[in-house]
């Protein structure tokens, strides 16, 4: 594979992976709540999810995933569910304690697993992941070369990048969360975020594809 064609697989995953949705909105979540360092812990999970999804594709189970509706229904709603279900817990938990950059010590004392799993849950309720790797692997695979050096390539390409944008959106809420501190729309962080989640949700579950 040339680097010009590495090149374009990595602008395509990065554009995908970037885009506002529910990761990126949890990612945005937990850097303003947690900061960015413990915010690793959730970046994990997504990239772990990212992995199974796009190997999902490379196995061919993608295809038999998007051949059956109700399966990938199931899942989306499953997803959807979830989402709603973390924005009504924000809307009305008490009112978000943010860290600030210089501290080092969490106010809101959240375990790394509780905050990896909640990643692992908001990633794979979107199976629309899976679909897009299948569709973009077979466009960078060479069938004259060797398979697995190739395929081990792409992961790693898939990994890096879920873990570069995830904390890209961690990094910024933890920039941004002094604004919030600070301003009058501090103490409605949390109706913000929690309405968006349950949008998100609700976006997830009426979307026709």
């Amino acid at each position: 594979m040339s680097s010009n064609f590495i090149l374009l697989y990595i602008t395509t995953v990065f554009i995908a992976s970037i885009l506002p949705g529910p990761s990126m909105l949890l990612a945005l979540t937990h850097g303003m709540k947690f900061g960015a360092k413990r915010t690793i812990a959730s970046a994990m999970g997504n990239v772990t999810v990212s992995l199974v999804q796009a190997s999902i594709s490379v196995a061919g189970l993608g295809t038999i995933l998007i051949a059956s509706e109700t399966a990938f229904q199931i899942i989306k709603l499953a997803g959807a569910a979830y989402l709603i279900y973390m924005g009504i817990g924000i809307l009305f938990s008490p009112k978000m304690s943010v860290v600030p950059e210089n501290n080092s010590q969490p106010q809101n004392e959240v375990s790394l697993r509780k905050m990896y799993l909640q990643a692992v849950i908001v990633t794979a309720g979107n199976p629309k992941a899976i679909v897009f790797f299948t569709a973009i692997f077979p466009q960078f695979i060479n069938p004259e070369a060797a398979y697995l050096p190739q395929l081990c390539m792409l992961l790693s390409i898939v990994a890096l990048v879920a873990f570069t944008c995830f904390m890209i959106y961690a990094i910024g809420g933890q920039k941004i969360v002094s604004l919030f501190a600070n301003a009058r729309v501090g103490k409605y962080i949390n109706r913000i975020i929690g309405g968006t989640f349950v949008g998100a949700g609700i976006g997830l579950a009426v979307s026709k594809n």
